[in-house]
């Protein structure tokens, strides 16, 4: 059995193969980001999953592709943790932007773009994977994404720039104090993903022009800093994965034409593009 993986820091979505590429389950758990999650962690949560309990004897090579996993020291988070559960099984790790570009190539280089929890872009070339500009994580980065979104609505919320209408249903939705934030963000696990948990709430009221101000702002400083850093962004396409990218497909559209940009793909979740790859790898093995 074959046991394919793509994680953000929020989800991570597994499937299932038989040795020919049939498909036998799939599900989700929690997404594992090397960056937040210790191998321990990472092994408890799998370990307590019904589906992993199930098959984990029978898989022989798990490809698990993953928000965090750039370096070789990140890599092995994943990998040490995914050794100790399938101990049977030929484990690699890849990175997310690996996963983004097999799922929207279409034959011809492109700009693949993550825009979810957090953002990032490389350029493919159908063999090659290359980053002019480095992910800063949701701290110093994460451009346009739920995070980036989720942040800026509770700033404004806690500065009192939130208008009046909006502000109101914020804090019927979530009445927490100053401190509360503080602790849930500086001083709590997870922060990147209890900060993009705002992003439902900004789907609610996306139609407002303050909800679109915010989205615009994330996502042309996003084209700023990894899409205009590749020399040849006005002569290939610039595709998308993740669930942001596609609710504000029309808003991105236009940031993009703006710059001379054209938008290509945008897939919400990339599981099925992925599992369609490994379908051709095993068939040409």
């Amino acid at each position: 059995m074959i046991l394919i993986a793509e994680s953000g820091s929020t989800k991570c979505d597994w499937v299932l193969l038989d040795g020919s590429g049939n498909e036998l389950n799939r599900w989700k758990t929690i997404g594992f980001n090397p960056y937040f999650h210790t191998a321990e962690e990472i092994v408890s949560h799998l370990s307590n999953t019904k589906e992993v309990e199930t098959y984990r004897s029978q898989v022989r090579a798990v490809y698990f592709y993953g928000a965090g996993c750039n370096t070789s020291k990140l890599k092995m988070i994943i990998k040490n943790a995914l050794d100790q559960v399938f101990i049977h099984s030929q484990n690699e790790i890849g990175h997310d932007l690996e996963a983004a570009a097999f799922s929207v190539y279409e034959g011809a280089p492109l700009i693949a773009c993550i825009i979810g929890t957090g953002s990032n872009s490389c350029f493919f070339d159908g063999e090659k994977i290359s980053e002019n500009t480095p992910a800063l994580a949701f701290i110093l980065g994460d451009e346009g994404s739920a995070s980036y979104i989720g942040k800026r609505l509770v700033t404004d919320f806690l500065y009192g720039k939130m208008p009046q209408d909006i502000a109101c249903d914020f804090k019927d939705n979530y009445p927490f104090t100053k401190d509360e934030v503080i602790d849930r963000v500086y001083h709590q696990c997870h922060p990147n993903v209890y900060l993009a948990s705002f992003g439902i709430f900004a789907g609610k009221h996306s139609k407002t022009p303050y909800i679109r101000n915010i989205v615009k702002e994330g996502f042309d400083t996003f084209i700023e800093n990894h899409v205009a850093c590749y020399s040849n962004a006005n002569q290939v396409k610039v595709s998308f994965v993740g669930s942001v990218a596609q609710a504000y497909q029309g808003i991105m559209e236009e940031c993009l034409r703006i710059r001379g940009f054209k938008l290509g793909e945008i897939v919400a979740q990339p599981i099925d593009s992925l599992v369609t790859y490994h379908i051709k790898q095993l068939q040409v093995s």
